[in-house]
């Protein structure tokens, strides 16, 4: 395996779902599991940033260290615990990235210098789907202190390398879907019976 770990970022609040998203299951499997199998592609050593106990029975267990920042706390958490080189910050809620795509991932951020590697959809940056070097542990610090709590901004032209998904045909940038409400996993659910069929069908 990549000399990297894996953070399954799972602290976030599921009230626009009505229960607890983690569990809740697409293609017959809870999204946290969803989760600990891609994270399980690049690397043994997995974490879950989030509370102890939702997820203590499904791994070991990072706390964040600033509460309440959103993303952008548990990503310091996870860096500030990590004991690699890069790290790779993984949300529970996309449970349609591939193994392929994490690979890619690595290899390029180990081929870079750069603090973070990140996709870009057009939809924007995909912070949770990302590598991370001990360098950016500073910057979120800084960025937390200050009370700024927002992740993209703190992605320096000069200490990231950007990954346009556009550039890159052989992956499907709808991977990156995340569900946030019962809409998207209605969606999700319905694109997974979808494939099933054409899967079938073919």
């Amino acid at each position: 395996m990549h000399d990297i770990t894996a953070f399954i970022i799972a602290g976030g609040k599921s009230s626009r779902m009505g229960q607890e998203k983690a569990f809740m299951q697409i293609k017959g499997r809870m999204l946290i599991d969803h989760a600990i199998s891609q994270a399980h592609s690049v690397a043994d050593d997995i974490f879950i940033v989030g509370p102890r106990e939702k997820f203590g029975a499904f791994g070991r267990i990072v706390k964040d260290i600033y509460p309440n920042c959103g993303p952008l706390g548990g990503v310091h958490a996870a860096l500030d615990r990590s004991r690699t080189t890069r790290s790779l910050m993984l949300a529970l809620d996309t449970p349609f990235i591939t193994p392929e795509f994490l690979k890619y991932l690595v290899a390029e951020a180990q081929s870079s210098k750069a603090a973070v590697t990140v996709p870009r959809t057009k939809h924007g940056l995909q912070p949770l789907c990302a590598v991370y070097t001990h360098d950016f542990l500073d910057i979120a610090q800084a960025a937390l202190v200050a009370g700024q709590y927002k992740i993209d901004p703190l992605f320096s032209p000069d200490k990231s390398r950007i990954i346009d998904m556009e550039e890159h045909p052989e992956f499907d940038p709808a991977m990156f879907q995340n569900i946030n409400s019962p809409v998207d996993f209605a969606q999700a659910e319905q694109a997974t019976r979808s494939k099933g069929q054409s899967a079938k069908q073919s």
